[in-house]
């Protein structure tokens, strides 16, 4: 195998070939790692925030059971007020 390196020219025995394939695939495999952990941590950031803008089923539910009860005390005096 011939590589050309401005005017010089290089033969590449059996070894070098090995060497260069070997860290060319261990660039690509410490990029994709990095690229891995950085999307995991955008992740975990990303999973931080949500208690912020969703609410839990349960607190929904408490909620809205204080606001049935609350409407519910509301109408009750009303109809109270009406008939008299």
């Amino acid at each position: 195998m011939l590589i050309w390196l401005g005017a010089d020219v290089m033969e590449m025995d059996g070894q070098a070939v090995l060497n260069f394939s070997f860290i060319t695939v261990s660039f690509l495999g410490g990029w994709l790692v990095s690229r891995i952990f950085t999307t995991l941590d955008t992740l975990a950031n990303d999973m931080k925030l949500i208690p912020e803008k969703y609410v839990s089923k349960d607190d929904y539910r408490e909620d809205i059971r204080e606001v049935k009860e609350l409407l519910g005390a509301i109408f009750k005096r009303l109809e109270n007020k009406a008939d008299k």
